[in-house]
């Protein structure tokens, strides 16, 4: 995988990076790639934010990977630093390639060097070919997760 760059995401990478996370049977319910600017308006917070890590994967000129990495301080676990990947996704056509695993690897050492004690991430139930992507990098499904859709 020598021609490949993981970078930070940029404005011009939204377009992209949209259409990745549309791609599956759960996204198409919630994305929406013909309306970009609440796309972009996120981009815009994330990229002022220092704790937030949006990144693509890039082969030539071509986005065909990208997660969110965010890094949180906390008080707990005796002041642990704690990290949480999101939205990771993988274009179609490189799925199976190894590319989520040097994905998934570029999140794990940067949350090393930001000083994380832990990463965390959830997943949606019905995600069972991901859950044993994560259960093969030594992630474990050691808590239930819970959300309210506001």
């Amino acid at each position: 995988m020598g021609d490949l760059e993981i970078r930070p995401a940029t404005t011009g990478d939204v377009p992209a990076i949209v259409a990745m996370l549309a791609d599956d049977p759960l996204g198409t319910q919630r994305e929406s790639p013909d309306d970009l600017a609440p796309y972009l308006t996120a981009m815009e917070r994330l990229r002022t934010d220092p704790n937030q890590h949006l990144v693509v994967a890039v082969r030539g000129e071509r986005v065909v990977g990208t997660l969110q990495l965010t890094i949180i301080p906390g008080l707990s676990r005796r002041g642990a630093t704690r990290s949480v990947v999101e939205g990771v996704r993988i274009h179609a056509d490189e799925r199976g390639s190894g590319l989520g695993s040097l994905m998934m690897e570029w999140a794990i050492d940067t949350s090393r060097r930001e000083g994380c004690h832990l990463v965390q991430l959830t997943s949606d139930n019905t995600r069972t070919d991901a859950h044993r992507f994560y259960e093969r990098l030594g992630f474990t499904a050691s808590h239930v997760g819970f959300k309210l859709t506001l």
